[in-house]
Protein backbone atom coordinates (compact mmCIF):
# COMPACT_ATOMS: atom_id res chain seq x y z
CA UNK A 1 0.00 0.00 0.00
CA UNK A 2 1.28 3.45 -0.63
CA UNK A 3 -0.37 6.69 0.56
CA UNK A 4 0.57 9.50 -1.26
CA UNK A 5 -0.13 12.78 0.61
CA UNK A 6 -2.00 16.22 -0.48
CA UNK A 7 0.92 18.27 -1.09
CA UNK A 8 2.38 14.75 -4.06
CA UNK A 9 -1.33 14.61 -5.82
CA UNK A 10 -3.57 17.20 -7.64
CA UNK A 11 -6.94 16.78 -6.35
CA UNK A 12 -8.93 19.41 -5.21
CA UNK A 13 -11.70 19.58 -2.89
CA UNK A 14 -12.96 22.16 -6.17
CA UNK A 15 -12.77 19.15 -7.80
CA UNK A 16 -15.68 17.40 -5.83
CA UNK A 17 -19.00 17.69 -6.16
CA UNK A 18 -20.44 19.44 -3.59
CA UNK A 19 -22.95 16.78 -2.46
CA UNK A 20 -20.36 14.16 -2.32
CA UNK A 21 -17.91 15.83 0.01
CA UNK A 22 -21.44 16.49 2.49
CA UNK A 23 -21.45 12.80 2.59
CA UNK A 24 -17.69 12.14 3.12
CA UNK A 25 -17.99 14.72 5.91
CA UNK A 26 -21.10 13.48 7.56
CA UNK A 27 -19.68 9.88 7.18
CA UNK A 28 -16.63 11.13 8.57
CA UNK A 29 -17.53 13.06 11.68
CA UNK A 30 -19.96 10.04 12.35
CA UNK A 31 -16.78 7.93 13.06
CA UNK A 32 -16.97 6.32 10.04
CA UNK A 33 -14.04 5.62 7.08
CA UNK A 34 -14.86 7.93 3.97
CA UNK A 35 -13.40 7.68 0.68
CA UNK A 36 -14.23 8.72 -2.92
CA UNK A 37 -13.57 6.34 -5.42
CA UNK A 38 -12.88 4.57 -8.83
CA UNK A 39 -13.47 6.54 -11.92
CA UNK A 40 -14.08 9.91 -10.46
CA UNK A 41 -10.43 10.03 -9.21
CA UNK A 42 -8.92 8.72 -12.08
CA UNK A 43 -10.86 11.47 -14.14
CA UNK A 44 -9.61 13.92 -11.38
CA UNK A 45 -6.09 13.04 -12.03
CA UNK A 46 -5.95 12.99 -15.46
CA UNK A 47 -7.60 16.75 -15.54
CA UNK A 48 -10.88 15.43 -16.64
CA UNK A 49 -14.26 16.28 -15.72
CA UNK A 50 -16.22 12.98 -13.77
CA UNK A 51 -19.52 11.98 -14.78
CA UNK A 52 -20.02 10.69 -11.04
CA UNK A 53 -18.98 10.61 -7.70
CA UNK A 54 -18.83 7.24 -5.79
CA UNK A 55 -18.18 6.85 -2.49
CA UNK A 56 -17.04 3.57 -0.22
CA UNK A 57 -17.41 3.14 3.31
CA UNK A 58 -16.95 1.24 6.69
CA UNK A 59 -20.42 1.99 7.29
CA UNK A 60 -23.43 -0.60 6.84
CA UNK A 61 -26.16 0.24 4.65
CA UNK A 62 -28.20 0.80 7.53
CA UNK A 63 -26.00 2.94 9.26
CA UNK A 64 -25.92 4.77 5.76
CA UNK A 65 -29.42 5.53 6.13
CA UNK A 66 -29.66 5.82 9.41
CA UNK A 67 -27.17 9.27 9.24
CA UNK A 68 -29.35 10.89 5.64
CA UNK A 69 -33.01 11.18 5.52
CA UNK A 70 -32.79 11.67 1.59
CA UNK A 71 -31.39 7.83 1.59
CA UNK A 72 -32.80 4.79 -0.31
CA UNK A 73 -31.22 1.52 -0.09
CA UNK A 74 -31.24 -0.15 -3.40
CA UNK A 75 -30.36 -4.01 -5.03
CA UNK A 76 -30.80 -7.05 -3.95
CA UNK A 77 -26.99 -8.91 -4.72
CA UNK A 78 -25.67 -6.66 -2.78
CA UNK A 79 -27.23 -3.59 -1.30
CA UNK A 80 -26.09 0.11 -2.23
CA UNK A 81 -26.76 3.79 -0.75
CA UNK A 82 -28.17 6.43 -2.92
CA UNK A 83 -27.83 9.53 -1.24
CA UNK A 84 -30.21 12.00 -3.02
CA UNK A 85 -29.81 15.82 -3.78
CA UNK A 86 -32.55 16.49 -5.91
CA UNK A 87 -31.48 14.77 -9.61
CA UNK A 88 -28.07 14.24 -8.34
CA UNK A 89 -27.73 11.18 -6.51
CA UNK A 90 -24.42 10.20 -4.42
CA UNK A 91 -23.50 6.69 -4.53
CA UNK A 92 -22.53 5.10 -1.34
CA UNK A 93 -21.04 1.30 -0.97
CA UNK A 94 -20.10 -0.57 1.81
CA UNK A 95 -16.48 -2.11 1.50
CA UNK A 96 -16.62 -6.01 -0.13
CA UNK A 97 -15.16 -8.61 0.23
CA UNK A 98 -14.73 -11.67 -1.88
CA UNK A 99 -15.40 -15.21 -0.37
CA UNK A 100 -15.80 -17.82 -2.75
CA UNK A 101 -17.81 -19.68 0.17
CA UNK A 102 -20.20 -17.23 -0.09
CA UNK A 103 -20.49 -16.74 -4.16
CA UNK A 104 -22.76 -17.83 -6.40
CA UNK A 105 -20.82 -19.06 -9.79
CA UNK A 106 -22.59 -20.87 -13.39
CA UNK A 107 -20.30 -23.30 -15.20
CA UNK A 108 -18.14 -20.50 -16.98
CA UNK A 109 -17.03 -18.93 -13.78
CA UNK A 110 -19.14 -15.82 -13.75
CA UNK A 111 -20.28 -14.55 -10.31
CA UNK A 112 -24.52 -14.95 -9.78
CA UNK A 113 -24.52 -14.08 -6.28
CA UNK A 114 -22.09 -12.52 -3.77
CA UNK A 115 -22.70 -10.28 -1.03
CA UNK A 116 -20.44 -10.11 1.17
CA UNK A 117 -18.95 -7.19 3.22
CA UNK A 118 -15.37 -6.91 4.51
CA UNK A 119 -12.64 -4.17 4.71
CA UNK A 120 -11.10 -1.32 2.62
CA UNK A 121 -8.07 -3.94 1.81
CA UNK A 122 -10.34 -6.63 0.40
CA UNK A 123 -12.87 -4.22 -1.16
CA UNK A 124 -9.68 -2.82 -4.09
CA UNK A 125 -9.29 -6.69 -5.16
CA UNK A 126 -12.90 -6.72 -5.84
CA UNK A 127 -12.25 -3.80 -8.34
CA UNK A 128 -11.50 -4.14 -11.84
CA UNK A 129 -8.88 -1.85 -13.62
CA UNK A 130 -5.39 -0.55 -11.07
CA UNK A 131 -6.45 3.02 -12.42
CA UNK A 132 -10.03 2.28 -11.30
CA UNK A 133 -8.64 0.92 -7.48
CA UNK A 134 -7.60 4.48 -6.10
CA UNK A 135 -9.29 6.20 -2.63
CA UNK A 136 -9.47 9.32 -1.53
CA UNK A 137 -9.45 10.00 1.88
CA UNK A 138 -11.47 13.24 3.03
CA UNK A 139 -9.47 11.64 6.23
CA UNK A 140 -6.53 13.57 5.34
CA UNK A 141 -7.04 14.24 1.77
CA UNK A 142 -4.68 11.17 0.56
CA UNK A 143 -4.74 8.91 -1.91
CA UNK A 144 -4.69 5.17 -0.95
CA UNK A 145 -2.96 2.78 -3.55
CA UNK A 146 -2.59 -0.58 -2.75
CA UNK A 147 -2.34 -1.56 -6.57
CA UNK A 148 0.29 0.63 -8.22
CA UNK A 149 -2.93 2.50 -9.70
CA UNK A 150 -0.73 5.87 -9.37
CA UNK A 151 1.80 4.74 -11.95
CA UNK A 152 -0.44 2.94 -14.36
CA UNK A 153 -2.18 6.19 -14.74
CA UNK A 154 1.22 7.83 -15.01
CA UNK A 155 2.31 5.16 -18.06
CA UNK A 156 -1.71 5.22 -19.85
CA UNK A 157 -2.07 1.60 -18.95
CA UNK A 158 -4.89 -0.66 -17.96
CA UNK A 159 -4.30 -3.64 -16.02
CA UNK A 160 -6.72 -6.05 -14.29
CA UNK A 161 -6.46 -6.50 -10.65
CA UNK A 162 -6.21 -10.40 -10.29
CA UNK A 163 -5.82 -13.21 -12.82
CA UNK A 164 -7.83 -11.51 -16.25
CA UNK A 165 -8.60 -15.46 -17.01
CA UNK A 166 -10.14 -15.47 -13.68
CA UNK A 167 -11.59 -12.02 -13.52
CA UNK A 168 -13.09 -12.02 -17.59
CA UNK A 169 -15.00 -15.28 -16.40
CA UNK A 170 -15.87 -13.82 -13.02
CA UNK A 171 -18.12 -10.80 -15.22
CA UNK A 172 -17.16 -11.05 -18.77
CA UNK A 173 -18.59 -7.31 -19.24
CA UNK A 174 -15.37 -6.51 -17.91
CA UNK A 175 -13.80 -7.20 -21.24
CA UNK A 176 -16.31 -4.43 -22.78
CA UNK A 177 -14.77 -1.95 -20.34
CA UNK A 178 -11.59 -2.49 -20.75
CA UNK A 179 -11.93 -1.62 -24.48
CA UNK A 180 -14.32 1.09 -23.18
CA UNK A 181 -11.68 2.77 -21.19
CA UNK A 182 -8.86 2.25 -23.34
CA UNK A 183 -10.84 4.18 -25.81
CA UNK A 184 -11.76 7.10 -24.10
CA UNK A 185 -8.67 7.13 -21.92
CA UNK A 186 -6.28 6.48 -24.93
CA UNK A 187 -4.95 3.91 -23.09
CA UNK A 188 -3.17 0.89 -23.76
CA UNK A 189 -4.17 -2.73 -22.52
CA UNK A 190 -1.29 -4.56 -20.32
CA UNK A 191 -0.31 -7.83 -22.55
CA UNK A 192 -1.48 -9.73 -19.68
CA UNK A 193 -4.98 -8.22 -19.78
CA UNK A 194 -5.55 -7.84 -23.43
CA UNK A 195 -4.87 -11.46 -24.31
CA UNK A 196 -7.79 -13.65 -22.79
CA UNK A 197 -9.92 -11.50 -24.65
CA UNK A 198 -9.50 -13.06 -27.76
CA UNK A 199 -10.66 -16.56 -26.45
CA UNK A 200 -12.94 -15.51 -23.81
CA UNK A 201 -15.23 -13.14 -25.78
CA UNK A 202 -17.77 -16.10 -26.62
CA UNK A 203 -18.76 -15.63 -22.75
CA UNK A 204 -19.90 -12.46 -23.74
CA UNK A 205 -23.20 -14.85 -24.98
CA UNK A 206 -24.43 -15.51 -21.24
CA UNK A 207 -25.00 -11.81 -20.58
CA UNK A 208 -28.25 -10.62 -20.10
CA UNK A 209 -29.45 -9.15 -23.15
CA UNK A 210 -31.08 -5.88 -21.18
CA UNK A 211 -27.07 -5.32 -19.41
CA UNK A 212 -25.72 -5.45 -22.61
CA UNK A 213 -27.65 -3.20 -24.12
CA UNK A 214 -26.46 -1.03 -21.42
CA UNK A 215 -22.90 -1.54 -22.26
CA UNK A 216 -24.07 -1.00 -26.03
CA UNK A 217 -24.91 2.92 -24.91
CA UNK A 218 -21.64 3.40 -22.95
CA UNK A 219 -19.19 1.99 -25.55
CA UNK A 220 -21.16 4.16 -28.38
CA UNK A 221 -23.00 7.34 -27.05
CA UNK A 222 -20.12 8.57 -24.55
CA UNK A 223 -17.88 10.55 -27.30
CA UNK A 224 -15.40 7.71 -28.11
CA UNK A 225 -17.36 5.37 -30.62
CA UNK A 226 -15.31 5.34 -33.52
CA UNK A 227 -11.86 4.31 -31.43
CA UNK A 228 -14.11 2.14 -29.20
CA UNK A 229 -15.60 0.38 -32.67
CA UNK A 230 -12.07 -0.13 -33.92
CA UNK A 231 -10.93 -1.99 -30.51
CA UNK A 232 -13.80 -4.33 -30.76
CA UNK A 233 -13.06 -5.23 -34.00
CA UNK A 234 -9.17 -5.89 -33.40
CA UNK A 235 -10.19 -7.86 -30.35
CA UNK A 236 -13.03 -9.84 -31.44
CA UNK A 237 -16.17 -8.46 -29.52
CA UNK A 238 -17.94 -6.41 -32.61
CA UNK A 239 -19.19 -9.56 -33.81
CA UNK A 240 -20.29 -11.18 -30.31
CA UNK A 241 -22.47 -8.17 -30.04
CA UNK A 242 -23.31 -7.51 -33.99
CA UNK A 243 -22.62 -11.21 -35.23
CA UNK A 244 -25.01 -10.18 -38.88
CA UNK A 245 -23.18 -6.56 -39.08
CA UNK A 246 -20.38 -8.85 -38.58
CA UNK A 247 -20.73 -10.54 -41.73
CA UNK A 248 -21.15 -7.95 -43.85
CA UNK A 249 -18.02 -5.55 -42.69
CA UNK A 250 -16.56 -5.24 -46.04
CA UNK A 251 -19.39 -3.66 -47.74
CA UNK A 252 -20.21 -1.92 -44.35
CA UNK A 253 -17.69 -0.50 -42.27
CA UNK A 254 -17.29 2.91 -44.32
CA UNK A 255 -20.81 3.84 -43.62
CA UNK A 256 -20.55 2.79 -39.74
CA UNK A 257 -17.09 4.68 -39.57
CA UNK A 258 -18.45 7.75 -40.88
CA UNK A 259 -21.71 7.31 -38.32
CA UNK A 260 -19.16 6.67 -35.80
CA UNK A 261 -17.41 9.91 -36.42
CA UNK A 262 -20.35 11.85 -36.78
CA UNK A 263 -21.42 10.61 -33.53
CA UNK A 264 -18.93 11.48 -31.72
CA UNK A 265 -18.97 15.11 -32.97
CA UNK A 266 -22.11 15.36 -31.64
CA UNK A 267 -21.46 14.51 -28.26
CA UNK A 268 -18.59 16.43 -28.34
CA UNK A 269 -20.69 19.67 -29.83
CA UNK A 270 -23.11 18.87 -26.53
CA UNK A 271 -25.43 17.70 -29.63
CA UNK A 272 -28.25 14.99 -28.25
CA UNK A 273 -27.75 10.96 -29.73
CA UNK A 274 -30.04 8.30 -29.73
CA UNK A 275 -29.31 4.42 -29.17
CA UNK A 276 -31.54 3.81 -32.66
CA UNK A 277 -29.71 5.73 -35.11
CA UNK A 278 -26.25 3.71 -34.85
CA UNK A 279 -28.46 0.37 -34.76
CA UNK A 280 -30.09 1.39 -37.46
CA UNK A 281 -26.44 1.69 -39.08
CA UNK A 282 -25.36 -1.33 -37.86
CA UNK A 283 -28.04 -3.75 -39.50
CA UNK A 284 -28.28 -1.87 -42.13
CA UNK A 285 -26.42 -4.21 -44.87
CA UNK A 286 -28.14 -7.40 -43.18
CA UNK A 287 -31.76 -5.44 -43.89
CA UNK A 288 -30.73 -5.06 -47.53
CA UNK A 289 -29.81 -8.82 -47.29
CA UNK A 290 -33.12 -9.75 -45.99
CA UNK A 291 -35.23 -7.70 -48.29
CA UNK A 292 -33.88 -9.67 -51.07
CA UNK A 293 -35.98 -12.51 -50.36
CA UNK A 294 -38.26 -10.58 -47.68
CA UNK A 295 -40.94 -8.48 -47.86
CA UNK A 296 -39.96 -4.86 -46.40
CA UNK A 297 -41.65 -5.43 -42.96
CA UNK A 298 -41.08 -8.99 -42.87
CA UNK A 299 -37.03 -8.17 -43.29
CA UNK A 300 -36.87 -5.43 -40.77
CA UNK A 301 -38.64 -8.02 -38.32
CA UNK A 302 -36.61 -10.51 -38.65
CA UNK A 303 -33.29 -8.35 -38.57
CA UNK A 304 -34.46 -6.57 -34.97
CA UNK A 305 -35.58 -9.65 -33.70
CA UNK A 306 -32.09 -11.50 -34.25
CA UNK A 307 -30.22 -8.71 -33.02
CA UNK A 308 -32.62 -8.36 -30.11
CA UNK A 309 -32.01 -11.66 -28.86
CA UNK A 310 -28.04 -9.87 -28.36
CA UNK A 311 -29.06 -6.64 -27.07
CA UNK A 312 -32.27 -6.36 -25.65
CA UNK A 313 -33.84 -2.50 -27.29
CA UNK A 314 -36.21 -0.38 -25.34
CA UNK A 315 -39.39 -0.89 -27.97
CA UNK A 316 -39.27 2.93 -28.52
CA UNK A 317 -35.72 2.58 -30.08
CA UNK A 318 -36.79 -0.16 -32.10
CA UNK A 319 -39.17 2.29 -33.51
CA UNK A 320 -36.76 4.66 -34.10
CA UNK A 321 -34.66 2.60 -36.06
CA UNK A 322 -38.06 1.30 -38.02
CA UNK A 323 -39.01 4.55 -39.06
CA UNK A 324 -35.59 5.23 -40.79
CA UNK A 325 -35.53 2.59 -42.68
CA UNK A 326 -38.79 3.42 -43.98
CA UNK A 327 -38.64 6.54 -44.61
CA UNK A 328 -35.03 5.82 -47.05
CA UNK A 329 -37.63 4.32 -49.31
CA UNK A 330 -39.52 7.51 -49.26
CA UNK A 331 -37.21 9.81 -49.32
CA UNK A 332 -35.65 8.16 -52.43
CA UNK A 333 -38.86 8.44 -54.40
CA UNK A 334 -40.23 11.71 -53.74
CA UNK A 335 -43.64 11.38 -55.52
CA UNK A 336 -45.00 14.68 -55.72
CA UNK A 337 -44.47 18.12 -54.09
CA UNK A 338 -47.26 17.51 -51.44
CA UNK A 339 -44.69 14.20 -50.19
CA UNK A 340 -41.89 16.09 -50.13
CA UNK A 341 -43.61 18.61 -47.90
CA UNK A 342 -45.07 15.88 -45.62
CA UNK A 343 -41.96 14.46 -45.50
CA UNK A 344 -40.04 17.35 -44.65
CA UNK A 345 -42.24 17.62 -41.47
CA UNK A 346 -41.93 14.67 -40.16
CA UNK A 347 -40.24 14.61 -36.37
CA UNK A 348 -38.18 11.56 -37.96
CA UNK A 349 -36.81 13.39 -41.30
CA UNK A 350 -33.75 14.90 -39.64
CA UNK A 351 -32.34 11.35 -38.82
CA UNK A 352 -33.96 9.80 -42.19
CA UNK A 353 -32.40 12.42 -44.17
CA UNK A 354 -28.99 12.13 -42.22
CA UNK A 355 -29.08 8.77 -42.46
CA UNK A 356 -29.46 9.42 -46.24
CA UNK A 357 -26.34 11.71 -46.56
CA UNK A 358 -24.15 8.66 -44.50
CA UNK A 359 -25.58 6.40 -47.10
CA UNK A 360 -24.27 8.52 -50.29
CA UNK A 361 -20.89 9.43 -48.54
CA UNK A 362 -19.94 5.85 -48.21
CA UNK A 363 -20.79 4.81 -51.92
CA UNK A 364 -24.04 3.69 -52.02
CA UNK A 365 -25.18 4.52 -55.57
CA UNK A 366 -28.78 4.31 -55.02
CA UNK A 367 -28.61 7.00 -52.05
CA UNK A 368 -26.52 9.29 -54.44
CA UNK A 369 -29.18 11.08 -56.63
CA UNK A 370 -31.82 11.45 -53.43
CA UNK A 371 -29.06 12.86 -50.60
CA UNK A 372 -27.69 15.96 -53.45
CA UNK A 373 -31.52 16.55 -54.30
CA UNK A 374 -32.26 16.62 -50.57
CA UNK A 375 -29.23 18.32 -49.41
CA UNK A 376 -30.14 20.98 -51.85
CA UNK A 377 -33.80 21.24 -50.40
CA UNK A 378 -32.58 21.23 -46.80
CA UNK A 379 -30.33 24.45 -47.65
CA UNK A 380 -32.58 26.36 -49.53
CA UNK A 381 -34.74 29.23 -48.56
CA UNK A 382 -38.53 28.74 -48.47
CA UNK A 383 -38.84 30.27 -51.82
CA UNK A 384 -36.33 27.58 -53.36
CA UNK A 385 -38.05 25.04 -51.55
CA UNK A 386 -41.25 25.68 -53.44
CA UNK A 387 -39.73 25.63 -56.75
CA UNK A 388 -37.79 22.51 -55.90
CA UNK A 389 -40.86 20.33 -54.77
CA UNK A 390 -42.90 21.93 -57.95
CA UNK A 391 -40.37 20.94 -60.20
CA UNK A 392 -41.29 16.99 -58.87
CA UNK A 393 -43.46 15.17 -61.48
CA UNK A 394 -46.04 13.20 -59.80
CA UNK A 395 -44.85 9.23 -59.58
CA UNK A 396 -47.42 6.74 -61.06
CA UNK A 397 -47.91 2.93 -60.04
CA UNK A 398 -48.22 1.37 -57.21
CA UNK A 399 -45.52 1.86 -54.25
CA UNK A 400 -43.48 -1.01 -53.71
CA UNK A 401 -43.44 -2.75 -50.05
CA UNK A 402 -39.44 -3.46 -50.46
CA UNK A 403 -36.37 -0.74 -50.72
CA UNK A 404 -34.11 -0.90 -53.22
CA UNK A 405 -31.03 -2.36 -53.12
Amino acid sequence: MVIVPRAKHSISRDDISSNALKVLYRLHRAGFSAYLVGGCIRDILLEHHPKDFDIATNASPEQIKDLFSNCRLIGRRFRLAHVHFGRDIIEVATFRSYHAASSVQNVHGMILQDNVYGTIEEDVLRRDFTVNALYYNIADFSVVDFVSGMQDLQNKELKLIGDPQVRYREDPVRMLRAIRFAAKLGFTIAPQSSKPIHTLGKLLANIPAARLFEEYSKLFLTGHALNTYKMLCEYGLFKQLFPSTDKFLSKSSLLIENALRNTDERVSAGKSVAPSFLLAVFSWHPLLEQVLSLEFNDAMDRVLSEQQRILAVPRRFLGMVRDVWELQYRLERRRSARHVEILYALSKFRAAYDFLLLRAESGEEQAVAAAKWWKTYVEADDVTKIKLAASIKPSKGKRKKSIST
